[in-house]
């Protein structure tokens, strides 16, 4: 059972990890590329939908760590699970305190009552997200090593 949980932790959280990849380097970059008032519409709309399907994979992911940590207090790379939760909490933290802020604005946001600085905010976004994929990209990564 342990083993099924390992497995089933280390998917659910690098499902989340692509996809918070994805959007940093892929699809970002396709909307800034995209004409006139397109990309910041895109945004917005990425903001509205993925601002309410990312904090239940957050809060699922880092549950289902901390299952694993206690289901296997006792075995092999439980301080690899441990650390990978902490990172999990500190990417929830991160999240809570630096990029909500902006994308609950910027989700709001269309070409007639955007902020002039809206630009320099969707940039501040893209580089605090740019290090909560680092932190996430690790915290998967201890996961991984955790199983072997």
């Amino acid at each position: 059972m342990l083993n099924a949980l390992e497995v089933f932790t280390t998917v659910v959280v690098g499902l989340m990890v692509g996809v918070e990849f994805s959007v940093a380097f892929v699809i970002n970059r396709i909307l800034d590329a995209l004409p006139e008032d397109s990309g910041q519409l895109g945004r917005a709309h990425g903001g509205r939908m993925l601002g309410a399907v990312m904090p239940v994979w957050y809060i699922g992911s880092l549950a289902l760590v901390a299952i694993w940590a206690v289901a296997g207090w006792h075995h092999h790379g439980t301080g690899l699970v441990v650390t990978a939760g902490v990172l999990l909490i500190l990417s929830v933290i991160m999240s809570i305190l630096l990029l909500v802020p902006i994308n609950n604005r910027g989700k709001t946001w269309t070409p007639d009552n955007r902020p002039a600085d809206w630009k320099e905010q969707m940039n501040r976004w893209d580089r605090f997200h740019y290090v909560r994929v680092a932190v996430i990209v690790a915290a998967f990564a201890l996961l991984v090593a955790a199983l072997t």
